[in-house]
């Protein structure tokens, strides 16, 4: 206790002298309270692809802010705790990183004997933005991007004894336009505190000095009555003996189990499946194994003297002929890597609702509404970094007590244990691709097209999408996948709607939430605010939705984070009552909808206040609670079918 009070001391002086002493220093969930750098962020940050052996990097490590320009420091300013993000009050620091600025790290680590001979792999869950990672004085490797995790064989730098790690940042926030979300150098209204630098977990992982199995991908296929997986190593190989194993089990017994040749497709059949939806969260454990087999593939016989044309008919790769042969394969010896992973048996698509002539959302064939919360995913400690893994669960469990079967995950990507938590409590997610735009050229709603991004700014967005994609593909409990909000660098919707479509047709696509609606995409989606919720349009070919509604403010004294800015909501109140009285409403019209129109889901702003808004569920420190659970989940019986 007593080293949490000073702490807690510490971080107000910091943050005072920063300037930053206000919000930060009063507002501090019960979570944060009990950061340490020995509890920060201990769990294994990759819950879809667990290897037994691992090595936590989080914990103090120095750091020093200098220009951009200016070399690696001598000397350092003090210590941050990683993995919170320097600007936030958990960090220690709380200064913010200029455009002009670069953010330095630095810790030392040893690897354990027993990883001698092996590989080892540094990585970074996320780091905002473009970062240099020295090991030992050697650049080891860089990354542009702030929100997906990365990875460095470092290998080749490490030395016997004590190693050093040198992180170098830059951030431009919201003087650039890479993807970056709601963060702004000057925060206010909509706009929040600026993100930069490590925000999720660092760590070292060893893996076999030959090849090892670096993805696994898996795309639940109920219409076939099977799951689809690829076993990727770290590169490309031509050894036909290669091949991965996939066992899939419930309750520690083996359900199905399979051989597929590496960085192919194979398909494992699962018998009478249990499907995953909210009401049943069912997950299978999935083991991956990267095995050596005897060559299934029978010897050709060598060229006849005199024979014209190609010695021997081609092997037809690529297919079901290469995948029946390693279904039977003959497994030699004992596994070269393995790792642990799980998914869910779920389809999500549009088909036939419960109002004629307007396709509805359906989970696992049926009509099923989402009814959830735009869920920022802020905290006052920790800004993007939640202050604990219990701290996220929490949320997500409220909100399920709370009736809701669904949240949108706005512009912010999370921590890969968000979603396994999601997983597992059985909550649908809407995932957006964090914004990132020039304001000088937001588009409007009564616009006849959209704007026209730089090359370099467009590459970047795609390159950030297909990231993010590919990171999250396995968690069943993400459905859709938002790729524009609001006209925030929005551009070439149709063309970028179709590439996501075609890129992972296993989830909806929503095109542009909110904002100018090019008709592409599989939901037609508005935005309204008013007292009383706007309708959409029926649409022939598309779903309707309300992907943002909501806004009812109450601010709670003792629990803002600034009490002397502007504290708002769309509508605010100053009592209980009137403020319950007001969110009825909204979630009352949202029924009327889904009754008459076939409405098929709706996004309440907001789980939390954040920063200046005040129009949460809860207070942004999560210590008051505007609304019961049971209350709320009342209000959602007619929406999501909650008791």
């Amino acid at each position: 206790m007593r080293y949490r009070l000073y702490h807690l001391l510490l971080i107000w002086l910091m943050l005072a002298g920063a300037g930053l002493a206000q919000g930060p220093a009063r507002l501090m969930t019960e979570w944060g309270a009990k950061v340490t750098p020995e509890n920060a962020w201990r769990e294994y940050p990759r819950p879809q692809m667990v290897r037994e052996r691992w090595q936590n990097l989080n914990g103090h490590w120095d750091y020093a802010i200098l220009p951009k320009t200016a070399p690696a420091p001598g000397a350092f300013d003090g210590r941050i705790l990683v993995p919170f993000a320097v600007e936030s009050a958990l960090s220690g620091v709380g200064k913010a990183l200029q455009p002009d600025q670069r953010l330095w790290y630095r810790r030392s680590f040893e690897v354990p004997a027993a990883w001698r001979g092996e590989r080892v792999l540094l990585h970074f869950g996320a780091v905002d933005y473009e970062s240099a990672i020295w090991i030992n004085g050697g650049l080891a490797g860089s990354h542009l991007g702030g929100f997906d995790p990365f990875t460095i064989d470092i290998t080749a730098w490490l030395r016997e004894g004590i190693n050093e790690l040198l992180v170098g940042v830059t951030d431009p926030s919201d003087a650039g336009e890479q993807p970056r979300g709601k963060q702004q150098l000057k925060p206010q209204g909509i706009w929040y505190t600026p993100v930069s630098g490590i925000w999720q977990t660092v760590w070292l992982e060893p893996v076999p000095q030959a090849a090892y199995l670096a993805e696994v991908r898996l795309t639940p296929d109920v219409d076939a009555g099977g799951l689809r997986v690829v076993g990727l190593t770290n590169e490309a190989l031509a050894d036909d003996t290669l091949a991965v194993r996939f066992t899939a089990s419930s309750g520690g017994k083996s359900v199905a189990t399979t051989i597929v040749r590496i960085n192919r497709e194979g398909f494992l059949a699962i018998p009478q499946a249990r499907l995953w939806s909210p009401d049943d969260p069912f997950l299978y454990d999935l083991k991956a194994e990267l095995v050596r087999v005897k060559n299934p593939w029978p010897p050709q016989p060598p060229a006849q003297a005199g024979q014209q044309g190609p010695p021997n008919p081609p092997r037809r790769r690529f297919g079901q002929t290469e995948r029946d042969l390693y279904a039977r394969a003959e497994v030699e010896g004992a596994p070269l890597d393995a790792a642990g992973s799980y998914f869910g048996m779920r389809k999500i698509s549009i088909g036939p609702g419960t109002v004629a002539g307007q396709p509805a959302m359906l989970l696992n064939g049926k009509p099923v509404f989402q009814h959830g919360p735009l869920d920022q995913g802020w905290w006052p400690d920790g800004l993007h970094t939640p202050p604990s893994d219990e701290a996220m669960k929490w949320e997500i469990s409220w909100l399920r007590s709370a009736g809701f079967n669904m949240l949108r995950k706005h512009i912010k990507v999370e921590p890969a244990r968000y979603y396994y938590h999601c997983d597992r409590l059985g909550m649908l997610v809407w995932q957006d691709m964090p914004s990132g735009f020039n304001k000088a050229q937001r588009n409007g709603t009564a616009d006849e097209g959209e704007p026209i991004r730089l090359a370099t700014s467009r590459e970047q967005h795609e390159l950030e999408l297909r990231r993010m994609m590919g990171r999250l593909h396995n968690a069943p409990s993400i459905v859709v996948w938002v790729v524009f909000n609001e006209g925030w660098g929005q551009y070439e919707s149709p063309a970028v709607a179709r590439w996501v479509k075609s890129i992972d047709p296993s989830r909806v696509v929503n095109a542009d939430s909110g904002w100018l609606d090019m008709n592409v995409g599989e939901l037609f989606d508005i935005h309204t605010y008013q007292p009383t919720p706007l309708e959409p349009a029926p649409k022939a070919d598309r779903a309707i939705v309300v992907g943002e509604y909501g806004g009812v403010g109450w601010p709670i004294t003792d629990h803002l984070w600034n009490p002397s800015m502007r504290n708002w909501g769309y509508q605010t109140y100053q009592n209980r009552e009137d403020y319950l009285k007001a969110l009825r409403h909204k979630v009352e019209a949202i029924a009327s909808m889904k009754r008459r129109l076939g409405l098929s889901a709706a996004v309440y702003t907001q789980t939390t206040d954040v920063e200046g808004e005040v129009n949460g569920l809860m207070t942004y420190d999560r210590r008051v609670v505007k609304v019961e659970p049971a209350q709320m989940r009342e209000m959602n019986g007619p929406l999501t079918g909650s008791k």
